[in-house]
């Protein structure tokens, strides 16, 4: 029923019949003949179909609910039986993590790969909707994320740093040579922000409008901070970032990172992982070290 139950979650995620079957790794036939057969051994009708998908019945999404319980389980459990034949940690570790905390992912992972060699890692770039999407979807074992600013759901958090913000701005601008400025003084300038999508923003947003902002747009919206650091290199762009990224990035040539006060903002990013127990393997080997990282992280941009 596994295999089933996989290809429920997988036309679930993709809402589409051969996308699903291709994620899958099967035939689209194979695809609807699984969900045709599931849906007899439950007696139950749990797609709605047509030509085309149109989504779950109330009972599909029912059926969903256990479905992501029971595949998490199950995946958890062969990860558990890999680990006991072998010795050691071994497979693949998937995480999602949020624009503005990709600098400081290297952070947990290289510890933690020092630990376990034989596993391996992909990281995918997020925003704070989209990581819990994808944890509740079983597409990551993990994400990096806020906890404070999103409803969390039914997930096990560790914090990891309190996320502080900078102004990145030359040093021959305007409050270019100022040891703090108010958000007050952020609000008058023109900035380059990621796109509205993205948490980070949303927060930003705020804090410029509490302190007077009109509400104008950036200059330059992106969804990569790569791109937006780029842009204040060359000393004619401002933005505002977390402390631990400028820290990451490090400052080049007359840029200059200055803290924002009036208020002092502080959000709370950290890892979070499917609240299952017992948990699998590798999400618990990485949640030990977590708990180990977040505490020398957060010192670090104190």
């Amino acid at each position: 029923m596994i295999d089933k139950l996989e290809f429920l979650l997988a036309l679930a995620r993709e809402k589409h019949f051969g996308r699903a079957a291709e994620a899958c790794g099967v035939t689209q036939p194979t695809l609807s003949s699984g969900i045709k057969q599931l849906e007899e051994q439950l007696g139950l009708l749990l797609v709605n179909r047509s030509a085309r998908f149109r989504g779950l019945t109330p009972e599909g999404e029912r059926v969903l609910d256990w479905a992501k319980r029971i595949v998490g389980d199950s995946r958890a459990m062969k990860q558990e039986v890999r680990a006991l034949k072998q010795g050691h940690l071994v497979g693949h570790l998937r995480l999602a993590a949020i624009p503005t905390a990709l600098a400081m992912v290297s952070a947990l992972t290289t510890p933690f790969r020092a630990k376990h060699p034989e596993v391996r890692f992909t990281i995918l770039s997020n925003s704070s909707i989209e990581v819990l999407n994808a944890l509740d979807n079983l597409e990551i074992d993990a994400g990096i994320t806020y906890l404070d600013n999103e409803p969390l759901g039914r997930v096990r958090s560790v914090p990891l740093y309190r996320e502080r913000y900078r102004l990145m701005t030359a040093a021959d601008s305007p409050l270019g040579n100022r040891e703090q400025v108010t958000w007050a003084e952020v609000a008058r300038i023109p900035l380059c922000l990621l796109t509205p999508d993205m948490q980070n923003r949303r927060i930003i947003d705020q804090l410029l409008r509490d302190a007077g902002s009109l509400g104008e747009a950036p200059t330059l919206e992106s969804n990569s901070m790569i791109l937006l650091y780029s842009h204040v290199r060359t000393g004619r762009w401002a933005s505002v970032m977390p402390a631990i990224l400028a820290e990451s990035l490090g400052l080049v040539g007359a840029v200059r990172a200055i803290p924002i006060i009036e208020p002092v903002a502080v959000h709370t990013v950290g890892l979070v992982v499917p609240n299952r127990e017992p948990m699998a393997p590798a999400a618990a080997a990485l949640v030990a070290e977590a708990l180990k990282v977040g505490a020398e992280l957060d010192r670090l941009i104190e």
